[in-house]
């Protein structure tokens, strides 16, 4: 019995030695609850790192640089698949140029391995979304004006589109507003509605996802037969939408007007319930208003505006009716275009475009208020801020 002891013990030491010590340490750190890996997207030429993952402390808000990826030029947006095996990014070109990219992520130690790319047949691709099932990828294509579908294959790598959905119209705007301008796609809380926003309408339309698989690339995920629309304020130009946890609110913050919509959802149906400004710049706003997130635990929205007073609107949720009151403001760095909450929501992170660098700031969770902690991340031209899911 003894002999046979010793031998079970023999093997498992044979086993634990032959795992690399790098690899049992990427496991342990991974498993720890405060422990996240932070991707960031930036403006960049192909041969200089576009793409950068960073390992970030939770509870302290200190960051150590991962790895960089080059080779895609200008991926200002990009989504973590949910399981957190791959990253997809828009290359954010005029036509041709204009792609979607698909890459490996290692999620234990941070590392990045292109898969593939395709065309977004649509120009200026300005924000890429995945759905929590994993089967198919959208881009929101800025200068086409229209929504690319990509499906997903086996690997986590890009099928060519399997659907073109173009829009139409102008708005108030005679200068930005010529032609409709896709910005954000966003997917309802149960995945079963996909909210489009329409910078150069002034409209959220609403499309129905298809439950469908995507054998042989023909399957269709979006029903543009029963899409609808909400229409907003002239002169609005929605740019990006949050919905609150609780799953029956959802915010859009105006990037032309410089204010946030706080509407009422239910059943893939948005009613206005407020117009509040987050840009109180003189006249008619800065036109620069830019990102929108929401507090974990859904007591306080944030909102980005950019050109003049650069910083991040603070507003309390009531959380019976969904209206907003405004509650501070944090001035930032130069042009913070994208900005992200730190999944314990202990820290909002701010990509200051122009200042080429992340500010990290501390959230009071009693009052919303943010504090600098002076860390920051030293990238060039920052655009997009994400977590990994940790599931």
């Amino acid at each position: 019995m003894r002999k046979k002891i010793l031998r079970c013990y023999g093997i498992l030491f044979i086993l634990l030695t032959a795992i690399p010590y790098n690899s049992i340490m990427a496991q342990k750190n991974i498993q720890n609850s405060k422990d996240w890996i932070l991707a960031i997207g930036s403006y960049a030429t192909a041969d200089n790192p576009g793409i950068y993952t960073y390992r970030f402390d939770a509870e302290t808000g200190d960051t150590k640089l991962i790895s960089q990826v080059r080779g895609i030029a200008d991926p200002s947006y990009l989504v973590f698949s949910a399981d957190s095996k791959n990253i997809y990014a828009v290359s954010e070109g005029q036509h041709l140029d204009a792609k979607a990219y698909a890459y490996a992520f290692n999620k234990h130690d941070g590392n990045v391995k292109k898969i593939n790319s395709q065309d977004a047949l649509g120009a200026y691709p300005c924000y890429i979304n995945t759905d929590r099932k994993g089967k198919f990828v959208v881009t929101a294509n800025y200068g086409g004006g229209n929504i690319s579908v990509f499906p997903i294959a086996k690997d986590g790598g890009l099928a060519p589109a399997s659907q073109i959905i173009p829009f139409e119209g102008d708005g108030f705007d005679t200068k930005r507003q010529k032609d409709p301008h896709m910005h954000c796609l966003v997917f309802s809380p149960d995945q079963k509605y996909l909210f489009a926003m329409d910078l150069g309408t002034d409209k959220i339309y609403i499309l129905k996802v298809l439950q469908k698989n995507n054998k042989n690339n023909s399957a269709i995920f979006l029903d543009q037969s029963s899409s609808s629309f909400l229409k907003l304020e002239d002169g609005s130009g929605p740019r990006h939408l949050a919905f609150h946890p609780n799953g029956k609110f959802a915010y859009l913050i105006n990037e032309l007007s410089g204010k946030v919509s706080a509407m009422a959802y239910k059943s893939g149906q948005l009613k206005i319930l407020q117009y509040i400004e987050s840009d109180t710049s003189p006249g008619m706003g800065s036109k620069g208003s830019a990102d929108i997130h929401i507090s974990p635990n859904g007591k306080f929205l944030y909102a980005s505006n950019r050109l003049i007073n650069d910083g991040i609107a603070i507003f309390a949720i009531n959380q019976k009716t969904g209206v907003l009151t405004k509650v501070g403001y944090q001035k930032t760095g130069i042009h913070p275009r994208n900005f992200v909450i730190a999944p314990n929501g202990k820290f909002l992170l701010v990509a200051n475009r122009d200042s080429n660098n992340i500010q990290i700031f501390e959230i009071d969770h009693n009052t919303g208020l943010l504090t600098d902690t002076k860390k920051e991340i030293k990238v060039s031209k920052p655009s997009c801020l994400k977590f990994a899911g940790r599931k």
